[in-house]
């Protein structure tokens, strides 16, 4: 899949960013993660870094709209 190459609200230009998840003391680029959460004992969820993907956000400069993509 390609990017948008246009804002799919208004038509706007767009602008590659992504989200930051912020933890303590530690900020990291968002991941996609495959699958359903499944809860560990200690209160967070488990995860496989093979099933991860880098999320790219695109911020329309016109009207603000985000769209976001795991791509691969």
């Amino acid at each position: 899949m390609r990017p948008p190459s246009s804002c799919a609200k208004c038509g706007g230009n767009l602008s590659a960013g992504f989200i930051v998840d912020q933890g303590y003391g530690i900020a990291e680029a968002s991941k996609w993660q495959d699958g359903e959460p499944r809860s560990v004992w200690y209160g967070g969820v488990k995860m496989s870094k093979n099933d991860q993907f880098g999320i790219t956000t695109f911020r329309c400069e016109r009207c603000g709209y985000l769209e976001s993509y795991a791509l691969a």
